[in-house]
C-alpha cells in the first residue's frame, strides 16, 4: 500500500488525505506511479498569483540526510508548480538550526532551472533547533526591498513556508506575530515529532488552512498538490478565466480518482 500523509492541525487518522474543507489529488497507487503527484493538465491552466516566497528550512541534526534530500525535493517539486521570475514569484531560502543561515535570496534566481540548482546544493547544519530565530531573519532580511521583495505598493503577497520537525528551542509567539503584522502569511508544516502547538503559534490564521502535519518525510511532497490548490484559489480573483478551468479540472481529477478507488476496491483493476 502506498505510504500515507497527514495534514491539519487536527487530523490523527494516518489514512485521511484530505482536511475537512478539501481533499487533495493525488496519482493512485497504480503500477508505475508509487507515490508521485499527478498535477495533470491543471499544472499549466492554474496560474498562480505572484509572491514573494521564502522557504524556511529545519536542518538540525533531528533530520537525518536523507530525509533533507526528501525536504529538498518538496522544495523543488513546489517551484515546479508556480510561476517563477522577476515579475512572478520569487523564491528565497532560509536554512536553519542552531545557526541561520539565508542560502540565498528573493533578488538572487529568477529561473525554475536556477532555483532548482540552488536547492541542490544545500547542505544540512547541524544541532539546534532556533525557529524564532530564523523567522526573525527572514522578517528583517529576506522580505526587504534591498534583498529582492517588491514594494508594498504593488501588493505582491509575502509568504513563509516553514518546515520543521522538532520543538523550537527559542520563542517564537512574538516574532511571528510581529512576521504576520509586517504582511508576512506563515504557513508551518511539522514532520514526525513536530510540536503541533508550536506550529499553531506561528502560523496565520485561519489555522485549517495554514498548518499541515505529516508522519514522515517520506510523503511530505503530498503538500505540493494542496499548496497548489491555495495559490490557484487565491488568483481566482484576476485569472477568472483560468480558475474557472482550473475548477473544472480539479473536479474531474476527483471524479477519476474516486472512479479508479471504486473499481480497485471490486477487483476490477489488476497489476
Amino acid at each position: 500500500m502506498e505510504a500515507q500523509g497527514t495534514y491539519g492541525p487536527y487530523v490523527r487518522n494516518h489514512n485521511q488525505l484530505y482536511t475537512n474543507r478539501q481533499r487533495s489529488h493525488f496519482t493512485p497507487n497504480m503500477p508505475g506511479h508509487g507515490n508521485s503527484i499527478n498535477f495533470g493538465a491543471s499544472a499549466e491552466l492554474c496560474k498562480s498569483r505572484p509572491l514573494d516566497l521564502v522557504f524556511i528550512i529545519d536542518s538540525s541534526r533531528s533530520v537525518r540526510p536523507a530525509e533533507f534530500e526528501k525536504v529538498k525535493i518538496f522544495l523543488s517539486e513546489m517551484v515546479d508548480s508556480l510561476d517563477i521570475g522577476s515579475d512572478a514569484t520569487r523564491v528565497a531560502l532560509v536554512n536553519y538550526a542552531s545557526t541561520v543561515n539565508i542560502e540565498f535570496l528573493l533578488k538572487k534566481y529568477f529561473s525554475k532551472a536556477e532555483v532548482k540548482q540552488a536547492f541542490s546544493r544545500i547542505d544540512p547544519l547541524s544541532t539546534g533547533t532556533m525557529t524564532g530565530l530564523a523567522i526573525k531573519t527572514a522578517m528583517e532580511q529576506v522580505f526587504t526591498e534591498n534583498a529582492g521583495a517588491r514594494p508594498l505598493k504593488k501588493n505582491i503577497g509575502k509568504v513563509a513556508i516553514i518546515v520543521t520537525d522538532g520543538r523550537p528551542q527559542d520563542k517564537v509567539e512574538e516574532v511571528a506575530a510581529a512576521a504576520r503584522a509586517s504582511g508576512i502569511e506563515i504557513y508551518a508544516v511539522g514532520v514526525d515529532r513536530a510540536d503541533m502547538r508550536s506550529l499553531k503559534l506561528m502560523a496565520s490564521q485561519p489555522l485549517d488552512d495554514h498548518v499541515f502535519y505529516v508522519e514522515t518525510y517520506g510523503v511530505i511532497e503530498k503538500l505540493t498538490s494542496k499548496f497548489r490548490e491555495t495559490l490557484c484559489e487565491e488568483a481566482r480573483g484576476d485569472l477568472t478565466e483560468n480558475a474557472c478551468m482550473c475548477e473544472a479540472q480539479i473536479a474531474f481529477q476527483r471524479k477519476v480518482h474516486n472512479s479508479i478507488q471504486t473499481l480497485t476496491s471490486r477487483h476490477i483493476l489488476s497489476d
